[in-house]
């Protein structure tokens, strides 16, 4: 699932290595020129973006009822407004503004949890100081275990400060602190991290990138995780984690391995670690990866970036307590007459696994559509069902 360029991540141009490996397939976008609006009076600049967005999300609910049915599907729209506006050298103020509505008659399956409604997503400063830049506000993050990651309507984001230093040649470091967070979907509801549990929330991290090697290391303090998991499915306990990932492009093949060990405040502590293995293959990309989750589920705030995660799964939501759940996932990607595809298969457990099928189309440079169809059998989960679910989501997406 794709960030929005106010990712801070996309914003500095920091290594796919921060990521710690993307949780989903992503529909293809092909950015527009943003339009400048210079201010000879005041020497500002502003750089506006727009984009609407139509959603239609369809499922069959555990066999209990069919695609396409009335009390299954829901269908809204979006708008979203960024706006950056340089205050002065190095000082740029940046929103991001949502407006949204739901089409269907069915109020339950309402995208954002309202019938319409608006928010300001993210609306931050970024001064940028040598090798140093600060962005403290609301916005979009995106780390290997605390992130929000672009789904129905609008990414997930959070109200933070944070710190990206690259003085050293090849080196980020990056320290976080956490205030706030609107979990994907939730519309404007900003879960105040800082008064659960009096709680801490920050992170440091370091990712270096030389060549076809990249490496990365982040530290957790999650005091929060009570809420994290409400949202996630993860395990209600605060927790510290620790997470390093290293890859290496030898040409022909990419190799990865990440590692992440949770310590939690009461529940029992976490160990997880996954390899990946991707090649081009006749103009095909090939994805195989496997991971095992030891004795408990590992903590994360929004996803978890693990390499067998796929587009409904977190793989680390599988595990089950004192025992090693063992997952897989394979995928294949293609370019076909300007048609993206991409397939991909995850088994989860004993019992549990998902099947994605992604196609995505870009019928102009400002114009695309992207389908998604999976297929989830849920069975490993806490609330077990009987039947495996389908869902089909169609996505239009226009930037002006």
């Amino acid at each position: 699932m794709k960030l929005t360029k106010l990712s801070l991540v996309a914003a500095l141009a920091v290594s796919s290595a921060f990521a710690g490996g993307d949780i989903a397939p992503v529909e293809p976008v092909v950015e527009a020129p943003a339009p400048v609006v210079e201010s000879a009076a005041c020497n500002a600049k502003t750089t506006i973006n727009a984009k609407a967005v139509g959603y239609y999300y369809t499922k069959d609910s555990a066999g209990t009822t069919d695609l396409f049915k009335k009390d299954t599907s829901a269908t809204a729209g979006a708008i979203t407004l960024d706006v950056a506006h340089t205050l002065f050298d190095g000082v740029t103020a940046n929103f991001s503004a949502v407006g949204y509505v739901n089409l269907g008659d069915v109020s339950s399956n309402d995208f954002e949890g309202q019938p319409n409604g608006a928010y300001f997503n993210v609306a931050n400063l970024t001064a940028t100081f040598g090798k140093t830049t600060f962005v403290v506000g609301r916005q979009l993050i995106d780390t290997p275990l605390v992130g929000g990651f672009d789904w129905l309507l609008a990414p997930g984001a959070f109200e933070a400060a944070v710190a990206v230093n690259q003085s050293i040649s090849n080196l980020t470091l990056v320290a976080g602190y956490l205030t706030k967070w609107r979990p994907n979907n939730s519309g404007n509801t900003w879960v105040n991290l800082v008064k659960i549990d009096n709680g801490d929330n920050y992170t440091v991290g370091a990712v270096y990138g030389l060549d076809a090697l990249k490496v990365s290391a982040w530290y957790y303090n999650v005091d929060s995780g009570a809420v994290a998991a409400t949202v996630t499915g993860g395990v209600a306990d605060k927790y510290t984690a620790i997470y390093g990932d290293a890859s290496y492009d030898f040409g022909a093949v990419n190799v990865a391995g990440q590692i992440i060990a949770t310590d939690y405040n009461t529940a029992i502590d976490s160990t997880a670690y996954a390899a990946k293995v991707t090649a081009k293959v006749a103009g095909v990309d090939m994805t195989a990866a496997v991971s095992n989750t030891t004795d408990n589920k590992a903590g994360f705030v929004g996803r978890d970036s693990m390499y067998t995660s796929s587009w409904n799964t977190f793989a680390s939501n599988v595990a089950v307590e004192n025992e090693d759940t063992l997952s897989w996932k394979v995928g294949a990607s293609t370019e076909l007459a300007g048609l993206n595809l991409e397939g991909s298969y995850a088994g989860y457990g004993d019992e549990g696994s998902e099947f994605d099928l992604i196609a995505g189309y870009d019928a102009t440079k400002c114009f695309n559509v992207a389908a998604i169809y999976s297929l989830t059998d849920y069975d490993v989960n806490v609330n077990a069902q009987k039947d495996a679910e389908n869902a089909f989501e169609l996505i239009a997406t226009y930037k002006f």
